[in-house]
C-alpha cells in the first residue's frame, strides 16, 4: 500500500538527514573537544606557574640581612634566645619553600627546593649551636666564627637558591606563553581546515542529499498520480459502461415506439447531461453542485428505467454547493445504493442524498432503505476499503472513490460505511471545507 511505503520512505529520508547532520557535526564536536582540552591544559599550567612565582615572591628579599642581623644580635647578647626572631624567620622560609613544592613541575626547580630545605635545616642547626654556646663562658669567638663562616654563607645560598627558582619559573612562563601562541596558531590553522571540510561537506550534502531526498518523493508522487489516474480511468470506464448505455438506449427506443415523446426527450437530455458532466472538460475537481447535477442526471435515467421500485430525494443544503469535491464521487455511491441495496429488496426503495457541515469539514450522505448488509458483510466492505486493492470487483467503485479523496485531500478524509441488514445502508463522504475560488488555479 502506498501509505505503508510512504512511511518507510519518510523513515529512510529522516535517517539520511540525521546521518548528514551527524557527519557535519562530528568535525565540529572533535574540534571543540580538542580546543577546550588544550585551553584547559594550557591555563592549568600557566596558572600553576603564576602561583609558583607569586608564592616564591613571598620569600622576603631581606631574609639574608634579617637573619644575619638577628644572629649577630643573639651572639653579642643584645637579644636573649627567647626574644630572637630567628625561629620565626626560619618558619616563614620553610612555609614558602614547602608551598612551592606543589606548584613546580620541573626537576631542576624541585632540586633547588630540596637544597633550600637542607640550607634551612643547617641554619636551624647553627642556631641551636649558638644558643648552646651562649650558656658557656668564653664562646663568643666560636659563635662569631659560626656566624661569619656558616650562617652568612648559608643564608646567601638560601637567597640565591630562591632567586634562581623565581628566575627559572619566569623562563617557564615565557616558554608557556610561546607555546600558547603556537597553540593559538595551530588552533587557527585547524579551524580553517575544519571550516574547509565543513564547507566541502555542506556543498556535497547540498548536492547529493537533496537528490536522494527528492527522488523517493518524486517516485512516491508519480506512484500516487498513477494510482489516482487509474482510479479516475476506472471510474470513467464505469460511467461509459456498455450495459448502462445499451439499457438506456433500449429504454429510449421503447419509449419512442410507445409514442412517449416527452419521456424520450427527458431521457436523451439526462443522458447528454450525464456524459457531459462525466467528461467536464477534463477537470478533476468540481463543485458539489456539479457533482449533484451528475447524480441527478443518472437518477433521472434510472428512475425511468426502474419507475416501479425507485424513488430519490436530494436534500443537500445550498451552503455546501460551492465546496469542492473530486469529480464522479457521488454517482458511484448512488449506483451501489441502487444495484446492491434497492434492487435486492422486495418492493420499492428510496435513495436520499443529505449534507451537513462540521467545524472543519462537511459530510454528504448517500442513504438507501434497501436490503442493507449483515455485520460480516459490512466488516468485509470496511476491510476492503482500507486494503491495498479490493479482492472483490463489487467494491471497486467504493474503493476508487475513497482512494481519490484520500490522495487529493489526505488520509483523514474519505468515505465511511454504515449498514444494518433489512434496514438500509448509509455511505458518508467526508471532505475538507474548501471553496471553489480558493482552488481555481490549483491542480489536484
Amino acid at each position: 500500500m502506498i501509505k505503508k511505503s510512504t512511511g518507510k520512505e519518510h523513515m529512510r529520508l529522516a535517517l539520511q538527514i540525521r546521518i548528514s547532520y551527524l557527519f557535519m557535526l562530528i568535525p565540529i564536536v572533535v574540534f571543540l573537544i580538542y580546543t577546550f582540552y588544550n585551553i584547559w591544559k594550557t591555563n592549568e599550567r600557566y596558572e600553576n606557574m603564576l602561583n609558583s612565582v607569586v608564592a616564591a615572591s613571598e620569600f622576603s628579599l631581606d631574609f639574608k640581612n634579617d637573619y644575619d642581623y638577628e644572629t649577630y644580635l643573639l651572639i653579642v647578647e643584645n637579644k636573649k634566645p627567647e626574644d630572637s626572631r630567628l625561629t620565626e624567620l626560619l618558619d616563614d622560609a620553610r612555609r614558602v619553600v614547602n608551598g612551592l613544592e606543589q606548584y613546580t613541575d620541573t626537576e631542576d626547580n624541585k632540586k633547588r627546593l630540596e637544597s633550600a630545605t637542607k640550607y634551612l635545616d643547617n641554619l636551624e642547626t647553627y642556631h641551636e649551636r649558638i644558643v648552646e654556646n651562649l650558656k658557656k663562658e668564653d664562646c663568643y669567638e666560636e659563635n662569631l666564627i659560626i656566624w661569619e663562616n656558616d650562617v652568612q654563607i648559608v643564608t646567601a645560598l638560601v637567597q640565591e637558591t630562591i632567586n634562581e627558582y623565581i628566575y627559572y619559573e619566569n623562563r617557564e612562563l615565557q616558554t608557556a606563553q610561546e607555546e600558547n601562541r603556537r597553540q593559538q596558531i595551530h588552533v587557527t590553522q585547524l579551524s580553517m581546515l575544519i571550516i574547509s571540510v565543513i564547507l566541502i561537506g555542506v556543498i556535497t550534502i547540498s548536492v547529493f542529499v537533496p537528490r536522494s531526498i527528492t527522488e523517493p518523493i518524486e517516485k512516491q508522487v508519480r506512484a500516487e498520480q498513477r494510482q489516482l489516474r487509474m482510479a479516475e480511468f476506472e471510474l470513467l470506464q464505469a460511467q461509459i459502461n456498455p450495459h448502462f448505455l445499451y439499457n438506456t438506449l433500449d429504454a429510449i427506443v421503447w419509449s419512442a415506439e410507445a409514442g412517449n415523446q416527452k419521456q424520450v426527450i427527458q431521457m436523451v437530455g439526462s443522458l447528454s447531461d450525464f456524459f457531459r458532466t462525466s467528461l467536464n472538460r477534463g477537470k478533476e475537481i468540481v463543485t458539489v453542485r456539479e457533482d449533484l447535477q451528475h447524480v441527478c442526471s443518472y437518477l433521472e435515467i434510472q428512475k425511468i428505467r426502474y419507475m416501479d421500485i425507485l424513488e430519490y430525494e436530494i436534500l443537500v443544503p445550498e451552503e455546501l454547493n460551492d465546496y469542492i469535491i473530486p469529480k464522479i464521487t457521488l454517482q458511484p455511491l448512488t449506483e451501489n445504493a441502487l444495484y446492491h441495496g434497492i434492487k435486492n429488496k422486495r418492493g420499492g426503495g428510496k435513495i436520499t442524498l443529505r449534507g451537513h457541515e462540521e467545524k472543519d469539514y462537511f459530510v454528504i450522505e448517500v442513504a438507501d432503505n434497501g436490503i442493507g448488509m449483515t455485520e460480516e458483510r459490512l466488516l468485509a466492505v470496511r476491510e476492503g476499503l482500507s486494503g491495498k486493492a479490493p479482492q472483490e470487483s463489487g467494491l471497486y467503485g467504493l474503493y476508487n472513490v475513497n482512494e481519490r479523496i484520500r490522495l487529493n485531500f489526505g488520509d483523514e478524509y474519505g468515505i465511511q460505511v454504515f449498514s444494518e441488514y433489512e434496514k438500509g445502508t448509509v455511505v458518508e463522504v467526508h471532505l475538507p471545507k474548501i471553496l471553489t475560488e480558493i482552488v481555481e488555479n490549483q491542480t489536484f
